[in-house]
């Protein structure tokens, strides 16, 4: 199936490592042009230069912390500098730390809403502008089960990531006419850097192991195994597609049927 992404421009935030990466190199193997982005120069450059020996696409490597009041403008600023427009916008962050209710200060709590809500909704109000006006564009966000199904331990999580989730709903309503589709992906409990973070977090919590917080994740799943990141990738590109063209205002779960909902 030809996704139609060949030629656009698109944006990845948090792109060094695990799901951003993952959508990042899926996206330029359908032949889009790329932003990657990180808090970390070393790490994004070696992205970037991974990414150009195995495709022919062009990418440029933007450090931005999107926790701070005009990241989000400032990557947009940076991709339409480079290419003109900005035709797909991926947003992705760092989850919040892991902890019970009372584990979190108030301070805590700002940095966790500055990174994993304002930082998408900073980075719309930069890009969302270009596409309405050029009558195409795609919003993916990549946010979490948690937002269908609270787990237990994340209430930073769970509570931040379903503010993002009612803010997509309402841009694609409003972004729909000018064929803009706006979705969210749900990952679930799959093998990148965060997941080490919240096993070692459980591990503590429970006074178990890592691998002991593995394999009951993974028993909770009917699929019976954890996700590997170019799993979530695969959908979250198609919703980028062309392809995916009448699909706005969703929620997709990539998490081998965890969540025991019927929505």
């Amino acid at each position: 199936m030809d996704l139609g992404l060949n030629g656009k421009v698109a944006v990845v935030a948090g792109s060094s490592a695990g799901l951003g990466r993952a959508i990042a190199e899926l996206l330029a193997a359908e032949g889009a042009d790329l932003v990657v982005n990180s808090r970390s120069e070393q790490k994004i450059t070696a992205v970037k230069e991974e990414i150009e020996r195995a495709s022919e696409v062009r990418v440029e490597a933007v450090v931005q912390d999107l926790s701070e009041p005009d990241g989000g403008a400032a990557l947009i600023a940076a991709a339409e500098a480079a290419f003109g427009r900005v035709d797909v916008l991926v947003t992705n962050t760092g989850g919040p730390p892991a902890g019970m209710f009372e584990d979190h200060s108030a301070e805590t709590w700002r940095h966790a809403i500055a990174q994993n809500f304002e930082s998408v909704v900073n980075l719309v109000r930069a890009a969302l502008p270009g596409m309405r006006a050029r009558r195409w564009g795609r919003i993916v966000n990549v946010t979490s089960i948690s937002v269908k199904q609270p787990v237990a331990g994340l209430i930073l999580s769970n509570s931040i990531r379903a503010g993002v989730t009612g803010f997509a709903k309402t841009i694609s309503n409003e972004a729909g006419p000018d064929n803009v589709t706006v979705n969210c992906v749900l990952p679930g409990y799959t093998r990148t850097e965060r997941l080490v973070h919240l096993a070692e977090s459980v591990a503590e919590r429970d006074g178990t192991t890592i691998e002991g917080a593995y394999e009951r994740w993974a028993s909770e799943v009917p699929m019976g195994r954890l996700a590997e990141p170019e799993e979530l990738a695969a959908a979250a590109v198609f919703l980028c597609s062309e392809q995916a063209s009448y699909i706005t205002g969703q929620s997709l779960a990539v998490d081998g049927g965890w969540i025991k909902g019927l929505f």
